[in-house]
């Protein structure tokens, strides 16, 4: 469902405000908007945010233990192969890459299961709910894909809303790098990498439609550069 973005200014003004609340610096006034007047915002489709779902849960199924014949015998009957990167691939398959950002991921799997209604809230105070694990497919019981998307029912967020979310993580994100630079206290138990993968998963869920925007990136080429 594609809608009109709300006000960009708007919402950034309630995005500072929040950093305010938290106790957390501010970004300067030059900091871009994450859209502009006049732009269009839509959800990737919901098929697409679970299938990224269920691959993340995978490889954070992998990092905890989960062998690679069933890890990968799993998304081959699920058909989920195509929906895996390649650097995730070689990592489900062999093991190889980066096993603790694999891990951060379970974060970035939160903000998603957001995005669908599976989890309440993204409070950037609060760590990952302990009972989202319930709301992933049950690898050990052999549950399949199928099966897990008719049990979870999603109930995918307003656009309007997801992207107010990103605008403020594009904000949190700064604050807390910044915060952390200068070892300042942050105002909960979730650091910058969890912010940052939280705002990866908004980043590459929300899609912004207006003239100064390019396709959708895929999930390895989104940019938390700026």
């Amino acid at each position: 469902m594609r809608v009109p973005a709300p006000d960009p200014r708007a919402v950034r003004e309630a995005s500072l405000d929040e950093l305010s609340r938290l106790g957390l610096p501010l970004p300067p006034p030059q900091f871009p908007l994450v859209w502009e007047p006049g732009d269009e915002i839509e959800l990737r489709p919901t098929p697409e945010i679970e299938a990224r779902i269920a691959v993340l849960h995978v490889i954070l199924a992998r990092c905890f233990g989960m062998p690679a014949r069933a890890a990968t015998g799993w998304l081959l009957e699920s058909h989920l192969v195509d929906s895996v990167t390649p650097p995730e691939w070689q990592f489900v398959m062999g093991g190889r890459g980066d096993h603790r950002s694999f891990v951060l991921h379970h974060d970035a799997l939160f903000s998603l299961a957001w995005v669908l209604g599976l989890a309440k809230e993204l409070d950037p105070t609060v760590p990952v709910d302990e009972r989202l694990v319930e709301r992933m497919p049950n690898l050990v019981a052999g549950e399949t894909f199928g099966q897990w998307r008719a049990r979870i029912l999603a109930a995918p967020q307003h656009p309007g809303d997801a992207a107010a979310l990103l605008d403020l993580h594009y904000c949190l994100d700064w604050a807390y790098l910044e915060t952390e630079k200068v070892g300042g206290a942050l105002p909960g138990l979730v650091d910058a990498n969890a912010i940052g993968q939280r705002r990866w998963a908004l980043e590459w869920a929300v899609v912004l439609r207006g003239p100064y925007h390019d396709e959708p990136p895929g999930w390895e080429e989104v940019d938390l550069s700026t």
